[in-house]
C-alpha cells in the first residue's frame, strides 16, 4: 500500500524516517503527530479509528480497527517505508483483567502486519504508564524507578513490553517503552484528560458563582504528585526513537517538577478568576451529569463553539486523579541521564492548555 507517495520511494524524496503513530487522535497521539510534522523530516502515517483530515506532503490518516486482524493487514498491506511505529493506542475496559485482551491484541495486529513489510523497520516505541508500577491499585513505592519488581497480574502495559521483547529479540529493530504520568494537553473527546475537565469545571463555577473547590479525597489534597506535558512527551518520545543509547529500555517521563494540589488548585483558579474555598469530596461525574444545559448556555451566552458536551466529559477520569490521596510520582533522572533534558513546569502547563481551549473558543 503506497501510503504517501505512489511509485516514488521515500529514499528518491530525500526522506529518511517515516512514521506511524498507532492512535493518533488522543491527547498523546495528537501532540506527537504535531511534533513529528514539525521536525521537517519525517512523514507521518495516524492511524485511529475515526481517521482524520490529511496535512497534504505531511500527514496521512487512516482509518483502521486495531482490533480486527483482517483491516489491520489490510490497510496496512504492500512494500512499505515505514522506518519507526509509535504505539500510543488504548481502549478502555470495565476492570484491569478486561483491559488485556484488546490492548495486547492490538498491539500484536499492528506489528504482524507491518513488521514483514517494512524492511526498513528502525524501532517501535511504545506507550506506557504508571500501572506498570501499580499506582492504580493504590499507595505504591516512591519514587517509582524503571527497575523496580512487577506486580501480580493482570497488567496489559507489562503484557505489551513482553511481546516486543520477544518479538524484537535476534531483529535489527529496537524498542523502547515510555512511562508518563497523567499526560496534560488539548485534545477533545479524549476520556482521561485532566485539564479539560478542570477547565470546564472552573468555568462552570464561575458562571454560578460559587468558588473553586478542589473535589477529590481529603488526603488528596496533600499528596505529592507530579505530570507530564503531552509536548514534551513527544519530543522525549521521538528522542528514544532515535537516540541509540535508549534502545531496548524504559524511560520514566514528567515535566521535572513535583507539586500538591493545597498549592497548584489556588493558582488554577486564580487563572479563571476565582476563589477557592476548603475542599469538599464529591463526584464530579454526578454532579456533572445534569450541567449539560449550562454547558448550551455558556456556549450560547459567549459565542462559543459548539463542542459537544460528551468531548468534555472527562469526570470519571478527574475523579479517579483526585482520588489519589496518597503520593503519585517517580524518578525520571534514568531519562536524564541517557540525554534527555526538556522540562516543564507543571502550573505554565496548565496555563498554556488554559489559553489554548480559550483560543479555540471552548471555555469563555
Amino acid at each position: 500500500m503506497p501510503w504517501l507517495y505512489p511509485g516514488r520511494s521515500a529514499r528518491l524524496l530525500g526522506m529518511e524516517k517515516v512514521a506511524v503513530v498507532v492512535g493518533a487522535r488522543g491527547v498523546i497521539g495528537t501532540n506527537l503527530v504535531e511534533h513529528l510534522a514539525s521536525l521537517g523530516d519525517w512523514r507521518v502515517v495516524g492511524l485511529s479509528r475515526r481517521g482524520g483530515a490529511d496535512v497534504p506532503g505531511r500527514v496521512r490518516h487512516v482509518a483502521v480497527d486495531l482490533l480486527d486482524p483482517d483491516d489491520t493487514r489490510a490497510k496496512l498491506a504492500g512494500p512499505t517505508d515505514v522506518t519507526h511505529v509509535f504505539y500510543v493506542a488504548y481502549q478502555d475496559r470495565p476492570t484491569w483483567a478486561e483491559l488485556v485482551p484488546p490492548n495486547l491484541a492490538m498491539l500484536v495486529n499492528v506489528v504482524d502486519a507491518i513488521e514483514p513489510v517494512a524492511r526498513g523497520l528502525r524501532h517501535v516505541s511504545l506507550m506506557q504508564g504508571y500501572k506498570v508500577y501499580g499506582a492504580h491499585l493504590g499507595p505504591f513505592k516512591t519514587p517509582a524507578r524503571e527497575d523496580d519488581p512487577p506486580h501480580l497480574p493482570p497488567e496489559f502495559n507489562v503484557d505489551q513490553q513482553q511481546f516486543l521483547e520477544q518479538r524484537q529479540h535476534g531483529k535489527a529493530w529496537t524498542w523502547s517503552a515510555l512511562r508518563p504520568s497523567v499526560v496534560g494537553g488539548v485534545a477533545l473527546g479524549n476520556p482521561m484528560n485532566l485539564a479539560v475537565a478542570i477547565a470546564v469545571y472552573a468555568s462552570m463555577s464561575k458562571e454560578l458563582g460559587v468558588p473553586l473547590r478542589f473535589p477529590g479525597k481529603p488526603g488528596a489534597y496533600d499528596a505529592l504528585l507530579e505530570l507530564t506535558d503531552a509536548g514534551l512527551l513527544a519530543k522525549a518520545t521521538v528522542w528514544a526513537a532515535t537516540e541509540p543509547a535508549a534502545a531496548n529500555q524504559a524511560f520514566n517521563i514528567t515535566n521535572g517538577d513535583l507539586f500538591r494540589w493545597n498549592e497548584l488548585w489556588p493558582k488554577l483558579a486564580g487563572w479563571f478568576g476565582l476563589e477557592v474555598a476548603p475542599p469538599l469530596q464529591m463526584s464530579l461525574q454526578d454532579v456533572m451529569s445534569d450541567k449539560e444545559p449550562l454547558w448550551k448556555e455558556l456556549q450560547a451566552t459567549y459565542g462559543l463553539a459548539q463542542t459537544s458536551y460528551a468531548e468534555v466529559s472527562s469526570w470519571p477520569f478527574a475523579d479517579f486523579v483526585f482520588g489519589w490521596d496518597y503520593d503519585f510520582f517517580a524518578d525520571s533522572s534514568k531519562a536524564r541521564r541517557a540525554g534527555f533534558h526538556e522540562y516543564v513546569a507543571t502550573d505554565e502547563m496548565f496555563f498554556g492548555i488554559f489559553a489554548e481551549l480559550r483560543r479555540r473558543r471552548v471555555i469563555p
